[in-house]
């Protein structure tokens, strides 16, 4: 007999009664309120307090989903918008109306205004929470609401656009005295002179074509020999690649973080900073884990960044919740890159963290009422981490998409301190058309470590089948030593994994728990099947066998493994060192809980066959 172990990602069950699913729905949703009231929210909500009727959801997924569990909780009926294939999405079963506003593809269905506004009409809706992406910081949607009277959930149309043109934004910012990125925008004549604006400026500084693109042109220099020999290299690539050799400085900025501020504002020029969220984690510009707090900030860096935040959305007369985005040196020194006028995928840690309802406090705010908190009452209440989980694949560039149906799928909910934001189910299609993202999984603790031990562990009790997901590349990313003392940048997945994300590297003594996890669960399969055809009276307890000898192939290494059992305990001998296996070992779960001398893992085995050859999703990665 030879157990092949490797990782994939597959499988089958039953797909869920059509009937049923309204059930799981509002099952999911109770679940999910039993949570957040417990750990997440201590805002309390109001019921006396006048709200909107009923709310249209101008998005989808997992966003649309969040939105309509806190109308629930507000007593504000909801209506969903979908594509045609979007028909039997989780967002359109919780929502309490439906409206397909079109096919497949977003530009004629999420992006069509026409059939937004006349779903609008159509369902009387009195308000339009837009979510995030699609048409959330559209203001010419915003401004054909208001011309219908609906209420947009969010900020007016002028800091909409202004906050949308980067060099509007940025001469905002200057004159609500935010820091922004030092740099001299007119032309450098020479050499000489490209040395007094580096000094001015401070160094390192970015020397770069006006006219470039694509990396031409461009040199760091960190003395005032590197900015001669870079003005002249420059000059000199910016003539040959764009016929125009002029050139600019600005600060360069050296493995910086990306930390952002998030801000609330009402209609009455009230504002708070509600803590800062890391999110430098990134692939292609795009976040993938982030946290809050930073681990990076202190108390006066803190209060300083949110300090200009607020300057900055008072300075365009914002009114809703938003995010500050900056650019974070080694030295603390922090620079506006932008802000995003509207609620930020990653705003349940913020949640998490503050005890506020960030959807809740939007929808206020849109009503007119004023915030009902200061800034001494903003705390940091624990520690809160975030991973994307996707459909893609991370062995290549950190994640391509994947598309797929999934299968199986089973939430860790089970987990203590676990929030999903998810908008699918078992049985749901990834879909080319819309983003891959599976959910947002969130856990919380009361400092940094219990909430990374509650990701690891979640991650680890995750079942998703029928896509290829990148739960293995999330678990490494908080496990990293980098990463667990809090040296991160942006440039983190390039530095750490420069030939590409390539899995779990196995220990000697992660290998042996491997083999001897494979091999004890081969053998409970053994005496399973032993009872079944013996007499029903007989358990698992009472068959026993010694010293069986086993070839288990792990990779292209044939390792052979004695096994011996005492009931539900194996007692293994891998290349010498004895090892005892213990678990219920319920072969009809996906999940198994095993302890190895102590130390408990979570163990997913993806499929089995009658010739002994085991899949096995071991650390959340692919075992080779």
């Amino acid at each position: 007999m030879a157990a092949s172990l490797r990782q994939v990602v597959a499988g089958s069950w039953r797909q869920p009664e059509r009937h049923l699913l309204a059930l799981q729905c509002a099952a999911r949703h109770s679940r999910w309120c039993l949570i957040t009231s417990r750990t997440f929210y201590t805002a309390e909500y109001d019921p006396n307090e006048k709200t909107f009727e009923k709310l249209l959801i101008a998005n989808r997924g997992e966003i649309a989903c969040r939105v309509i569990k806190t109308c629930k909780k507000m007593g504000i009926k909801t209506v969903a918008i979908h594509s045609d294939v979007d028909s039997s999405a989780v967002h359109v079963k919780m929502a309490d109306e439906a409206v397909c506003v079109g096919p497949a593809p977003t530009s004629k269905s999420y992006l069509n205004m026409d059939a937004i506004m006349e779903a609008i009409k159509k369902t009387r809706a009195q308000a339009v929470h837009p979510g995030y992406g699609f048409l959330s910081e559209n203001k010419e949607f915003a401004r054909r609401l208001a011309s219908e009277g609906v209420t947009f959930i969010g900020p007016d149309t002028h800091a909409i656009q202004a906050m949308g043109d980067k060099i509007e934004s940025k001469l905002l910012a200057k004159n609500a005295k935010v820091n922004t990125i030092p740099g001299f925008d007119g032309v450098v004549k020479d050499a000489d002179e490209a040395v007094r604006i580096a000094r001015e400026i401070g160094y390192p500084v970015m020397i770069k074509a006006s006219a470039g693109g694509g990396g031409k042109g461009m040199r760091i220099a960190w003395d005032d020999e590197e900015t001669r020999e870079g003005f002249r290299f420059s000059s000199q690539e910016a003539a040959s690649s764009f016929g125009d050799d002029r050139l600019l400085i600005e600060k360069f900025i050296d493995n910086p973080r990306h930390i952002e501020i998030q801000v609330l504002a009402d209609k009455h020029d009230n504002a708070l900073w509600l803590n800062e969220r890391e999110c430098s984690i990134q692939r292609r510009n795009q976040k993938v884990v982030e946290e809050a707090p930073s681990t990076f900030l202190d108390a006066e860096t803190r209060r300083a960044m949110g300090e200009q935040a607020v300057a900055l959305a008072k300075a365009v007369k914002y009114s809703s919740a938003g995010t500050v985005e900056f650019l974070v040196d080694t030295k603390k020194n922090f620079y506006f890159l932008e802000m995003n006028t509207r609620l930020q995928v990653e705003h349940p840690i913020t949640e998490c963290i503050t005890g506020l309802d960030l959807v809740q406090e939007m929808i206020r705010v849109a009503k007119g009422y004023p915030l009902r908190h200061k800034q001494a009452d903003i705390p940091i209440n624990g520690w809160a981490v975030e991973c994307r989980v996707y459909a893609e694949d991370p062995y290549k560039s950190f994640g391509l998409p994947s598309i797929g149906r999934l299968s199986q799928y089973q939430e860790p909910l089970h987990v203590s301190n676990v929030r999903v934001d998810s908008g699918i189910q078992e049985g749901s299609d990834i879909s080319i058309y819309y983003d891959p993202m599976i959910s947002k999984l969130i856990t919380y603790g009361s400092d940094r470590a219990e909430a990374l031990q509650r990701m690891e562990e979640a991650l680890d009790n995750y079942v998703i089948r029928g896509v290829t997901h990148n739960i293995a590349l999330l678990r490494e990313v908080i496990i990293h030593p980098r990463f667990v003392r809090g040296d991160v940048s942006t440039k983190f997945l390039p530095d750490v994994y420069p030939d590409g994300f390539q899995g779990h590297k196995l220990t000697d003594l992660e290998k042996r728990e491997l083999l001897a996890i494979a091999a004890s669960l081969y053998m409970a399969e053994q005496l399973r099947s032993q009872q079944f055809l013996g007499s029903p009276r007989i358990s698992l307890a009472k068959l026993d066998l010694n010293n069986r000898e086993l070839s288990v192939q792990l990779g292209d290494g044939t390792y052979s493994v004695t096994v011996s059992n005492n009931g539900s305990t194996f007692s293994v001998e891998v290349d010498g060192m004895k090892l005892n296996v213990t678990s219920e070992w319920n072969l009809a779960s996906p999940l198994s809980s095993v302890t190895i001398d102590g130390t408990q893992r979570t163990i997913q085995c993806l499929s089995r066959d009658a010739a002994g050859n085991i899949s096995i999703q071991f650390l959340g990665t692919v075992v080779l």
